[in-house]
């Protein structure tokens, strides 16, 4: 085969492959093995399955509904690209009795639409609007592995993890931002066996960078806009996105600087940019101006001023963004939109206060939702593996035997009323 992401080569026997899929299928349910003919994306795909804990009997969990699905798809930049999917797959799917699929950057499905007839047999198996279909949640299948690994790529009959799905067939690539090629989710064409064929591949990808130019046509940089954007959620330098369009990487230290200007527009003293920023109080105001003249020079003469050190444009970073949707009772929305704790590895008190009060606010609001989905992701992620609060919750949702096991060494650890990690 000459691309190991298309699923049947030219000429092949589906007949023939489904039914070896199904035995090597079987295989690794009971054994781990893999065989051929399983390629090697799915393979892979099948292992981070099973390090998961998906089971093969397991069925979708819908965590959207009615008002709360509504207004997610209504904030969600995909919104402004479904009439070009329509446009471009809505034919191909009612025609050919298949689904137009669009997921979100965690594998939710925001819509599902096409043939009748295959909506409803795929609504048996929870394949609907709000259903969590992502690879840790579903196992293998082409939305959910199309955002785990970040391409596109076709998923054939029994290559599909879970044993209820394995009567279709599916085709999904990702959709980026593409100012800052953020990952916005999926575009999927799900169907029979006879979309295991690499125009329909080839397909799904081409409509993936149609809806990326569509997006960056809409959303073009505005000529009055001197808004900066900063990144600063699951990583220790921020990034920044110019007014002018330029993505630049910044130090720790200017990373640390943006945030409380940012969270400031009426501007900080020097003296408090000083009790904000260091522990130490040896450090001195000279050190403190150098670092905010570097800081000028990278930004531009404009955009920073002194007396008191304010920006005087406005930002618009990821911080607020979870901040604003958990303030309004968005906490599946304020979730997906948490990649990680802002700036780690951050000493600054001031910016260590904004960093734990985030991740309390929304572990909380995790908690008093007790969806079992949303649990899951904090607790196997790096800043929830030893938090006892949320895996007591998740047990209570998901009592399975790996949860139970890290719970109770958890306990062992720490003890009933131990600590946790933000």
């Amino acid at each position: 085969m000459t691309d190991p992401w298309v699923a049947l080569e030219p000429g092949a026997d589906a007949s023939e492959r489904v039914r070896a899929l199904r035995r090597a299928h079987d295989r690794f349910t009971a054994a781990g093995a893999v065989v051929r003919p399983v390629r090697p994306v799915v393979a892979a795909s099948w292992r981070r399955s099973a390090g998961a804990h998906v089971s093969p009997d397991d069925s979708a969990a819908v965590e959207l509904t009615d008002g709360e699905l509504g207004a997610y798809r209504a904030q969600h930049p995909l919104a402004r690209v479904m009439p070009l999917f329509r446009e471009l797959m809505g034919t191909f799917a009612t025609d050919g009795e298949h689904l137009l699929a669009v997921c979100d950057a965690q594998g939710r499905l925001l819509w599902v639409e096409g043939h009748t007839g295959a909506r409803r047999r795929a609504g048996r198996m929870n394949f609907v609007p709000g259903a969590r279909w992502s690879e840790s949640a579903m196992g293998t299948n082409a939305p959910g592995t199309a955002v785990a690994v970040d391409r596109a790529v076709q998923v054939f009959a029994a290559e599909h993890f879970i044993r209820e799905v394995q009567p279709w067939t599916c085709a999904a690539a990702p959709v980026h931002d593409p100012r800052t090629g953020r990952l916005l989710g999926a575009v999927d064409i799900t169907g029979g066996d006879g979309l295991a064929h690499p125009h329909s591949l080839a397909f799904v990808q081409a409509v993936a960078r149609a809806a990326e130019s569509q997006l960056a046509l809409l959303a073009p940089p505005p000529t009055g806009d001197r808004s900066l954007r900063l990144t600063v959620l699951g990583r220790d330098e921020a990034l920044l996105l110019t007014p002018s369009g330029h993505k630049l990487r910044l130090s720790r230290r200017h990373s640390e600087l943006l945030v409380l200007l940012a969270r400031h527009p009426e501007g900080l003293t020097g003296d408090e940019l000083l009790c904000h920023l260091y522990e130490d109080e040896s450090v001195t105001p000279v050190t403190l101006r150098a670092e905010l003249a570097r800081l000028r020079r990278v930004l531009g003469p404009d955009l920073l001023t002194s007396r008191p050190y304010r920006l005087t444009v406005p930002v618009e970073s990821d911080l607020e963004t979870v901040e604003r949707r958990l303030g309004s009772g968005a906490v599946t929305a304020a979730a997906s939109s948490y990649p990680g704790p802002l700036l780690p590895a951050s000493q600054a008190p001031a910016v260590a206060r904004i960093r734990r009060g985030l991740a309390d606010g929304l572990r909380a609001a995790l908690i008093a939702r007790g969806d079992p989905d949303l649990l899951a992701d904090w607790a196997h992620a790096p800043w929830g593996e030893d938090d006892l609060g949320v895996w007591q919750a998740l047990a209570a949702a998901r009592p399975t035997p790996p949860v139970l096991a890290r719970l109770a060494a958890l306990d062992e650890e720490q003890g009933a009323q131990g600590p946790y990690a933000t």
